[in-house]
């Protein structure tokens, strides 16, 4: 297993094939517009992880990867997936799309719980214990720490494991079609943000 780091692109060829993708980002804030995009973190599940660094005057031209994000055939996983996708669509320009949001399956399944934080799935599905101590570093530092890489690697690492144990308890509950049918309005979602209506439910009767 190893973290790869990469300026402002992939290398052509990484992560080539069909398998799904696990994708995550690192921006300086919460605020998509105002918040720059520094990292995208991506792995194929095969035990490595890349992270793609841009820095505060990036043009954001990054073919290899937009390529691999906007690849209709492959999953993307992720770990709250709205604020991924906006991200990802203002700065890189593409739908990184069709998805799959650990933290939505979570909390369509574990509903014995109000605990959906990525920490709290890993340690539960899969027993093992991740650090969320450099989640409010800067991250669009000149210099990116060892520390720092690991913290955003780990965000993909085991998105492809948490996939299988919460589709098998998806479909246990006959859950499976809706949490697909808000996978599917994840892009939606995400421009809705982006076009100012964060804060309000659209769908409310107000």
């Amino acid at each position: 297993m190893a973290v790869h780091f990469h300026e402002e692109d992939l290398p052509a060829g990484v992560l080539a094939g069909d398998a799904p993708l696990a994708v995550d980002t690192e921006t300086m804030g919460l605020i998509t517009r105002r918040d720059r995009l520094c990292i995208v973190q991506i792995s194929d599940g095969s035990g490595d992880e890349h992270l793609v660094r841009f820095g505060p005057d990036s043009a954001y031209d990054a073919p290899n990867l937009k390529a691999l994000l906007a690849d209709k055939s492959r999953v993307k996983l992720y770990h709250f997936a709205r604020f991924d996708l906006a991200a990802i669509e203002h700065y890189l320009g593409v739908e990184a799309s069709p998805v799959f949001c650990t933290k939505i399956a979570s909390k369509m399944t574990r509903t014995y719980t109000d605990r959906h934080g990525l920490k709290n799935l890993v340690e539960e599905l899969l027993g093992e214990t991740i650090s969320k101590q450099q989640q409010s570093s800067d991250w669009g530092a000149p210099d990116i720490n060892e520390a720092q890489r690991d913290y955003a690697a780990s965000d993909v690492r085991f998105l492809h494991r948490m996939r299988e144990i919460l589709i098998t308890r998806l479909e246990r509950e006959g859950r499976m079609d809706m949490a697909q049918a808000c996978f599917d309005f994840l892009p939606t979602r995400a421009r809705l943000d982006l076009a100012g209506w964060e804060d309000h439910d659209i769908f409310s009767h107000m």
